[in-house]
């Protein structure tokens, strides 16, 4: 075995962990089953097991290619032996398993292969809830103003529509009662401010392969990556898709830094307005240089802030001074002060509120 194919043989394994270590026994079953099973008999096995690229979720995430595809030939119904042992039927043995994956991988591979030239997609709505929080945070901290969202990484932009859905976060509500889409992730600590939701007056993002909600080809890829035992994150996302397509927001096909460059003047905004740079789990996926871009026009941005005009940079990431948790940081223009308002793993499902705004341990 060469160091190449043992790596990515390690990918699956190491992705197989993962899976299991977030609840989706079944997808943790279907890479392991394929880190055994690929070989060179099919294009599939010799394009993976042959890799160039770094294979696993710190490069180029290639088993989640992979099972994203035969999720959605499984969901368009072209591997009907494999679906039949998909979600939600009972975990499958590995014998059965094995079959149906080598008949696919065999009879499918030009329908497969496609998935495997393009990184991960995925637009986690769950991830608007630390977002929610930050925000009700800029809001109190601000007069109330209304908002102006620039979010860097927005993929189909399902968190940029973060208002439309109804938030319990702490025992505050926020965004839309009654709305389809309900995020309540698991709660630790103290609320977030008890205001009135912030009114959103405009929003528009970025991303360097966005993805249009209204086109089915762009929906099937959304849902694909969503793994096929998550019942609940599956419906989540699929009402999401339908809210954010009723009217659908602004996203530019761009490199994050150069359309913040673009897009936020540092000489200051409009009166009246507070503008707001945020992402979630989008800068680990970006070069380095990208990443020290945008803090620095940040910087620049936050340097023209008023009172009347407030810049705010808020930011869910996985942060490696917590352990690769994600951490919600805020740094609010005029002052600048840079916080760490939350902490959760990187999917938000479960999220501890470090404090309100004046509590919030400032980061050395």
């Amino acid at each position: 075995m060469t160091s190449t194919e043992a790596a990515v043989r390690e990918a699956f394994a190491a992705q197989a962990r993962a899976c299991t270590e977030r609840g989706s026994p079944f997808t943790a079953t279907l890479c392991e089953t394929l880190g055994r099973l690929l070989d060179s008999s099919t294009e599939v096995g010799r394009r993976v097991l042959g890799w160039s690229g770094r294979p696993d979720a710190r490069g180029d995430s290639v088993p989640l290619r992979l099972a994203a595809g035969l999720h959605a030939l499984v969901r368009r119904g072209r591997l009907p032996h494999l679906a039949a042992l998909y979600p939600p039927h009972p975990l499958p043995g590995a014998a059965p398993l094995e079959r149906a994956l080598s008949e696919a991988l065999s009879d499918a591979e030009s329908d497969l292969l496609p998935w495997l030239d393009h990184p991960p997609q995925t637009n986690e709505p769950m991830r608007s809830a630390p977002l929610m929080a930050g925000l009700l945070v800029i809001a109190a901290e601000t007069g109330g103003l209304p908002l102006a969202l620039h979010e860097a990484g927005a993929s189909a932009g399902l968190v940029l529509v973060l208002d439309r859905y109804e938030h319990h976060l702490g025992g505050v509500t926020a965004g839309r009662p009654g709305s389809p889409v309900t995020i309540r992730p698991a709660w630790q600590g103290g609320p977030p401010p008890a205001i009135p939701a912030p009114r959103i007056l405009r929003r528009q993002g970025c991303d360097l392969d966005p993805l249009d909600v209204t086109a089915e080809a762009d929906r099937e890829r959304l849902l694909a990556y969503v793994w096929p035992d998550q019942a609940d994150r599956l419906a989540r996302v699929e009402a999401a898709i339908d809210l954010a397509a009723a009217e659908a927001p602004r996203i530019e096909r761009a490199d994050a830094a150069a359309w913040a460059e673009e897009t936020l003047d540092p000489q200051g905004g409009e009166e009246g307005v507070a503008r707001v740079l945020v992402h979630a789990v989008a800068l680990q996926y970006a070069p380095a240089e990208t990443v020290a871009r945008l803090a620095a026009h940040a910087a620049r941005v936050g340097a023209g802030a008023t009172e009347r005009s407030p810049f705010a940079w808020l930011r869910f990431e996985a942060d490696p001074a917590f352990g690769e948790r994600g951490s919600l940081r805020l740094t609010l223009w005029p002052g600048g002060k840079e916080r760490v308002l939350a902490l959760g793993d990187t999917h938000a499902e479960a999220l501890e509120w470090l404090g309100s705004a004046d509590r919030a341990e400032p980061l050395s």
